[in-house]
């Protein structure tokens, strides 16, 4: 596995990523940016840096990658989809278009198949700015609802990854990782 870092919010980025390797196997896109505000108070530009960090980051991936037919792709959406929180509206908008998204292109792009993974709380350093030092207190509390017991691990997200990749007859889902978190 190989991994090659850009920033996927600027295409001609991503472009020459994709011009510069041969084509790929498989394509996983994990950009992840929050912005928590009450609509009526909401940062319009932060608004638009969530949305360019995942949804015009997709598209540009999407646009330019080059996958090997019967490879994949895959983006990363996340719980706030079907579970969105207060103050969370920008960010349950951008991973619902995840979700549409991929089923669309899943028709698109075919014979590659196009998923989505859904995270649910992943214990990673973004949360370090979400939650701050109140981190593991709300992360034990989430974990005392959640079926599972505990929150995620990056591992867990790895691990359905790899699944999406593997799984030559999966195309256009949204495979669901977060403990139970949607039953809660």
């Amino acid at each position: 596995m190989r991994t090659f870092p850009a920033d996927a919010t600027q295409e001609a980025e991503v472009r020459s990523l994709f011009n510069e390797h041969p084509p790929a196997r498989h394509v996983v896109v994990t950009a992840v940016e929050g912005h928590y505000q009450p609509i009526r108070a909401l940062d319009i530009a932060a608004a638009r840096r969530v949305i360019d960090s995942k949804l015009v980051a997709a598209l540009h991936v999407a646009k330019h990658a080059r996958i090997e037919p019967g490879g994949s792709l895959t983006f990363t959406a996340g719980i706030a989809a079907e579970r969105p929180g207060p103050s969370g509206a920008v960010v349950a908008a951008v991973n619902g278009a995840l979700m549409a998204l991929a089923r669309a292109l899943a028709v698109e792009l075919a014979p590659v198949r196009v998923n989505a993974l859904s995270p649910g709380w992943v214990d990673t350093p973004v949360w370090d700015s979400l939650a701050g030092g109140a981190k593991q207190e709300r992360f034990a509390q989430h974990a005392r609802r959640l079926p599972v017991g505990r929150v995620g691990a990056p591992a867990d997200i790895a691990h359905a990854a790899l699944f999406l990749m593997g799984n030559g007859f999966t195309t256009g889902e949204v495979l669901r990782v977060d403990g139970g978190h949607r039953l809660v």
